[in-house]
């Protein structure tokens, strides 16, 4: 039964090397207020919850949400155990950022078009001048 507490705590070096991410990045979303670790003496102690609460907060800086809409979505988390209301916030917010993305893709296909455009120029100019 020890053994078994003993692996639902991990400390900062097994954390961050378990999710890829450094120590100060979990310092970091601890100084935010994101993830609370208990403390024995100096030394953070993490817990499933605040791993599974890092690995939200990852995924939610891979797709783009701000550090306040990430604390909302954990808040209603914890506010709500039928998740009901984070799931219809994080619905309105990934259709938000699917529109963000969308227009962006848009203006980087125009702009891609675009430079295609003057290399194709450039380069038929620099053949015709360098040629002839």
């Amino acid at each position: 039964m020890a053994e078994t507490a003993e692996a639902d705590f991990q400390g900062i070096q097994e954390v961050s090397a378990l999710l890829g991410i450094t120590p100060r990045t979990l310092r970091f979303y601890e100084d935010k207020g994101l993830i609370t670790p208990q403390r024995v003496g100096k030394t953070r102690i993490y817990t499933r919850r605040e791993i599974g609460r890092m690995q939200l907060i990852l995924r939610g800086k891979k797709l783009g949400f701000s550090i306040r809409e990430i604390q909302e979505f954990l808040d209603l988390y914890d506010a709500d155990p039928t998740q009901i209301e984070q799931m219809r916030r994080l619905l309105e917010r990934v259709r938000t950022r699917l529109a963000d993305l969308e227009q962006q893709k848009l203006a980087l296909d125009e702009t891609i078009d675009e430079l295609r455009l003057i290399e194709n120029q450039a380069s038929a100019q620099i053949s015709r001048v360098a040629g002839g």
